[in-house]
């Protein structure tokens, strides 16, 4: 992990359309509690229709907290490392994909580099991340907006509808 002992809170999204969903999204939250931090919250299951290139499978999307003592970039890295391990190939913009890990938040941070932009800069226009972080905490403040995420998702405009699978 990181060079310092400080723990920092981040929301990961998890989503996959490709292969066996849930498996793919409990296999990638294995091993972000094994190689990034201490998984200390993970919101039910949605499954919502392709945002993008919508000739696809439907997606199952998901959202984590975890406290990590990894930096943003060095988070970054781990969790690519883990889509690549898992098997993810980028042939196709917004495509299908076995597993897609992005980090919406990491603290209050706000980062724009060329590598990784923290908050995620689309967030707050999809429901498939609202909703699941909205599980997790509804009153979690977006450091840009100054805005919860439940008056974010009540003011989202996305149209896809977003299917809260039922719980075992």
């Amino acid at each position: 992990m990181g060079s310092t002992s400080t723990y920092h809170i981040a929301y990961i999204s998890l989503g996959s359309n490709f292969g066996d969903s849930k498996k793919e999204l409990e296999k990638a939250i294995e091993l972000m509690a094994e190689h990034v931090g201490k998984i200390i919250q993970v919101s039910d299951i949605y499954r919502t229709k392709a945002w993008g290139l919508q000739n696809q499978a439907d997606f199952l999307n998901q959202v984590v907290g975890l406290e990590t003592d990894l930096y943003p970039h060095d988070l970054l890295k781990k969790i690519l490392g883990i889509e690549s391990e898992m098997g993810r190939e980028r042939k196709v913009k917004w495509g299908q994909r076995n597993i897609d890990l992005d980090i919406l938040l990491y603290d209050d941070y706000v980062i724009d580099t060329q590598s990784l932009v923290i908050p995620h800069p689309r967030m707050h226009e999809r429901n498939f991340v609202l909703y699941p972080l909205f599980d997790l905490n509804p009153f979690l403040v977006h450091p840009i907006f100054r805005q919860t995420i439940r008056e974010l998702k009540a003011w989202c405009q996305d149209e896809l509808d977003v299917h809260k699978l039922k719980s075992k």
